[in-house]
């Protein structure tokens, strides 16, 4: 089955790692999945992802604890551990939790690591499938430089396709729908590890259950594009993204630059929206315990790109956390229509602290999005005719007002770090 099939828009859900780290539990991510079924699920909000380590009793937090002994079957594949996912005891893995996500109307999803884990090859574990041991199929100088638990695999060894295979059969015995891989997009230390996305795609071809495929971190490199859009559904452009506002601006030279490589099954990813409560257990990004720290204007300027470039919405707070005001954000009908039903996304101009992206939106409509990403407040214009444009109605998507319009559309007053985001008519 055609792997671009099983995204045919965007994906949107929660992930644990802005708010719980490497620590989460079962019952926070029952909690949250919970929650979003009661109120987001109507928005197209849909999955719910279990991140990094879950597999290790003693995790605490978004610090990685080195060479730390993981739970693993008798195939050298990770399992939960039965201290933070109760209903994983007598080898049942995600399997019930899987099930009680999906009871919701929800999708499951988990982070792995590439590769196979270190202590089955100092232990030379059985692999499922094949005669080879995981010694065999261990590329031992490929390693994670932040984390300790995996080597690479090389993937001309025999017994490397065997041992994804088990995994990937495994996880779709669980009933598995996302899988975020880690390790494997590129990052600033190395290149993208793209034999091992082959056989990732590979095996989730063989598992027969379809699985949306998400790669990280980033930047994943733009010379790769098109072998990503061959291989996965999702792929980083950036390292992890935090509540920092030097790196939501970067994020508009990140969508300039992957522009036209969004659709069809295959979108770039801006990374998790750290909005809400978050950093609970999670200490990265130069904070702890917190409320985001993005001003409202930013949070309103980080969802209006994010939408609008069709970027993977991932939110990362504590959902049963969450104020009316960042429930209403993320629950906006015509932000998130335009995110799942638009294309096209393109710079339309910058200058200065000016920045204006456009979207073709359905029956001929279009969204036009005004940023400010300077210090004072300003008003931004365009001229339709400019353009071979012809509307007579702006629906501002934020405030709910409606205007008439001839030639000129007008941002109206934009905040300093803010966005105005229209849909022409």
């Amino acid at each position: 089955m055609d792997h671009r099939l099983f995204a045919p828009t965007p994906p949107m859900g929660w992930n644990s790692w802005d708010c719980y780290g490497a620590a989460v539990r079962e019952e926070e991510i029952r909690g949250n999945a919970e929650y979003m079924a009661e109120h987001l699920l109507a928005f197209g909000w849909d999955t719910i992802v279990v991140d990094i380590q879950w597999s290790e009793p003693g995790a605490v937090s978004s610090h990685y604890r080195p060479f730390v002994p993981l739970v693993m079957d008798e195939y050298s594949r990770l399992m939960p551990a039965e201290n933070r996912f109760p209903s994983a005891a007598n080898g049942q893995g995600f399997k019930p939790l899987a099930d009680y996500v999906h009871s919701l109307g929800l999708k499951f999803g988990i982070h792995i690591m590439r590769g196979i884990p270190r202590q089955a090859v100092h232990q030379n574990t059985a692999l499922l499938g094949t005669s080879q041991r995981a010694r065999d199929i261990a590329s031992t100088n490929s390693i994670c430089p932040w984390n300790t638990d995996m080597y690479g695999i090389d993937a001309n060894k025999e017994g490397a396709a065997a041992y994804y295979n088990s995994l990937f059969e495994l996880y779709a015995s669980w009933g598995v729908d996302f899988v975020k891989v880690d390790d494997i997009a590129a990052s600033r230390l190395y290149d993208a590890h793209l034999p091992e996305i082959a056989l990732i795609q590979q095996a989730i071809q063989n598992c027969g259950r379809p699985m949306v495929l998400s790669l990280s971190p980033g930047p994943a490199p733009l010379e790769h594009a098109g072998f990503f859009t061959n291989h996965a559904n999702m792929w980083r452009m950036t390292d992890d993204f935090w509540d920092h506002w030097h790196l939501l601006l970067d994020m508009f030279d990140r969508c300039e630059k992957w522009q036209g490589k969004s659709g069809n099954g295959c979108w770039p990813d801006c990374d998790m929206l750290p909005l809400g409560h978050i950093g609970i257990r999670s200490v990265d990004g130069g904070g702890a315990d917190r409320w985001t720290r993005f001003t409202k204007d930013e949070q309103v300027t980080m969802m209006t790109l994010w939408s609008i470039f069709r970027s993977p919405l991932f939110f990362g707070g504590e959902l049963r956390d969450n104020d009316e005001w960042t429930l209403n954000l993320i629950t906006n009908r015509e932000l998130i229509h335009m995110h799942q039903t638009s294309s096209n996304a393109r710079l339309l101009r910058r200058s200065g602290h000016e920045i204006i992206w456009t979207a073709d939106g359905e029956d001929g409509s279009r969204y036009v999005a005004f940023f400010n990403v300077g210090e004072q407040t300003t008003e931004s214009s365009i001229q339709l005719s400019h353009y071979q444009w012809s509307y007579q109605k702006a629906y501002n998507v934020w405030s709910g007002e409606s205007l008439d319009i001839s030639d000129e559309l007008v941002s109206g007053q934009v905040a300093a770090h803010g966005a105005a985001l229209y849909k022409l008519t």
